[in-house]
């Protein structure tokens, strides 16, 4: 268990401690990662960013993952999308849903800070956990297009299956705890708050 999502963070820092002074740059998936994501900057001296991803829902059941998109519409689909009734029009209308929160958020984050270049960086990717992998899976195709030197998935907790899932796509992969009889990300915190916009904002703002 952790305490919260900071705690995780400072887990996580001591983990990448060898990082420490080499000016990592710490992206987090919006929302409940971007806390973390701020630890983890300040922990180990690196810069803090956003990346934009968003899950696909299945039909029904909006917070089961089938899939997830990225900034530039990349998709991926889950095995089992088909199973759970996501037919192709279905899947290209949630596409769409997806894509417009993910310009939405942009409209407002960039404001406050303008993204930054993760090329030639050591990049840390940080969620506050993975039930299925899809948005991991989907920010770290995305961040390996743009050629970091390095790419690391880090994250407090997840299912096997994500971590098989996210493991080929990242040079590293940091995970604290992996439980045989995984349920949900939230289970794992004796605190795990919404975190909303307004707070994300006020974190990529600070110095």
């Amino acid at each position: 268990m952790f305490n919260d999502r900071e705690d995780a963070a400072l887990q996580l820092a001591d983990q990448l401690a060898g990082l420490r002074g080499k000016q990592p740059l710490i992206l987090a998936i919006p929302r409940g990662a971007v806390p973390m994501g701020k630890v983890l900057a300040d922990s180990l001296g690196g810069d803090l960013d956003v990346v934009l991803v968003r899950k696909l829902g299945a039909p029904r059941s909006d917070e089961v993952a089938i899939g997830s998109v990225d900034e530039s519409g990349w998709t991926y689909l889950a095995p089992h999308a088909a199973l759970l009734g996501a037919d192709a029009a279905y899947i290209a209308a949630e596409k769409r849903r997806q894509l417009e929160a993910i310009r939405t958020r942009r409209a407002r984050y960039s404001p406050v800070r303008p993204p930054l270049d993760p090329t030639g960086r050591t990049v840390i990717v940080v969620d506050d956990g993975l039930a299925t992998g899809a948005t991991m899976i989907a920010a770290l195709h995305s961040l390996r297009e743009r050629h970091p030197t390095r790419l690391i998935c880090a994250v407090p907790v997840a299912s096997r299956d994500a971590l098989d899932r996210v493991r080929p796509l990242a040079d590293e992969v940091v995970c604290l705890l992996a439980p045989e009889d995984f349920q949900a990300v939230g289970q794992y915190y004796r605190r795990f708050p919404q975190v909303e916009d307004d707070e994300v904002m006020g974190l990529l703002q600070a110095p």
